[in-house]
């Protein structure tokens, strides 16, 4: 299904092993490279806190969420190699899809792409972040995202790229199908939008960033957003140009790390732009939508996802606000997208 994305152009954003004494799924903190951070309960509003949000951002309304046990930073290579080691998972990015399958995917009345064409899109392969070296329109996303086969977790950037000594860094080319798989077999689950958040906001009371109000560009780096002009020219202000390392910024007030910046992080709910408009009022621990609606592709079902990512920037994407929105199919791989996962008070 990763193709389908490319040709409807439906994309619209710029693992642990148990020890000897135990089942390998059975992991409790201690098991984990990844160490979860205790999230008390309480209530917030959610929803921008200012006027420059986008228009799914609002209504600002009252949430209560119950405690919960947060990783403390995004799934990194690491983990998730030895999630695959013990299962043998292969993800969403490594599996062809069938001709049937890519030709019921086309708007109506399509005519069926010609023979080259429809090899290339079933192939295996993710979308890959490849910048231009020149000024380009922000309309025109083609200009900065590419279909490469041969592109997966373990070949984050094509073929040719690798993870060798990039373990630290957070997972990417993971679907949503390959997050919530990985979740499953660690004894956690994906976080609830108005989880996520809650625990973004690190028990601030309407601020716009993870940290308060400060600018991003203020004082020292905060987080791995981009610098410069975006997409073709990158400052490395904050110290890299693409992907960071887990934990290289300062956590937040509930010690959690990169949750504004690095990589988008999947959510478990179903966007719907109207959601706050139309949702669950005085309802706690919110689990969103019961279907999903893009006004912007009505025809594809969304996943959220959440945090903003190493491509965001003042120019063109926003995304690393704590009350930003943004959605993907559960079947896109991409080279900014990655996730944490969370577990119940009561589980731990």
């Amino acid at each position: 299904m990763q193709k389908i994305n490319i040709l409807l152009g439906l994309i619209l954003l710029s693992a642990c092993a148990g020890n000897s004494g135990k089942k390998k799924n059975d992991l409790t903190e201690k098991d984990t490279l990844n160490k979860m951070v205790l999230i008390p309960a309480g209530s917030f509003f959610m929803g921008a806190d200012d006027s420059t949000g986008m228009a799914d951002e609002y209504p600002k309304h009252k949430v209560d969420v119950a405690s919960f046990w947060m990783d403390e930073h995004e799934v990194t290579n690491e983990e998730f190699a030895r999630f695959v080691e013990s299962t043998g998972y292969v993800t969403t990015a490594e599996q062809p899809i069938s001709k049937a399958e890519l030709l019921a995917s086309l708007p109506p009345g399509s005519p069926e792409p010609d023979s080259s064409v429809l090899a290339s899109m079933m192939a295996p392969g993710a979308l890959v972040f490849t910048p231009p070296d020149h000024k380009v329109p922000f309309n025109d996303i083609s200009q900065w995202w590419s279909f490469v086969p041969g592109t997966s977790w373990k070949h984050p950037e094509g073929p040719s790229s690798n993870i060798n000594n990039r373990g630290k860094e957070p997972v990417t080319q993971v679907s949503w199908l390959d997050a919530r798989a990985f979740a499953k077999w660690a004894g956690k689950r994906l976080p609830t939008e108005a989880e996520w958040e809650y625990a973004a906001r690190g028990g601030l009371s309407g601020q716009l960033y993870p940290w308060g109000n400060e600018a991003l560009t203020s004082g020292h780096p905060k987080a791995n957003t981009w610098n410069g002009n975006f997409p073709y020219h990158n400052t490395q202000t904050d110290g890299y140009t693409g992907l960071a390392p887990v934990k290289s910024y300062l956590p937040n007030g509930y010690q959690l790390y990169d949750m504004s910046g690095n990589v988008w992080e999947w959510c478990d709910d179903w966007y719907d732009a109207n959601y706050y408009i139309q949702g669950e009022k005085g309802v706690q621990n919110p689990a969103g939508p019961a279907t999903a609606f893009d006004p912007d592709d009505p025809g594809q079902a969304k996943r959220v996802i959440r945090g903003g990512s190493f491509m965001c920037s003042d120019e063109y994407c926003r995304g690393y606000r704590v009350s930003a929105r943004m959605k993907s199919t559960p079947e896109s791989g991409l080279s900014n997208l990655g996730f944490r996962c969370v577990r119940s008070a009561g589980q731990k």
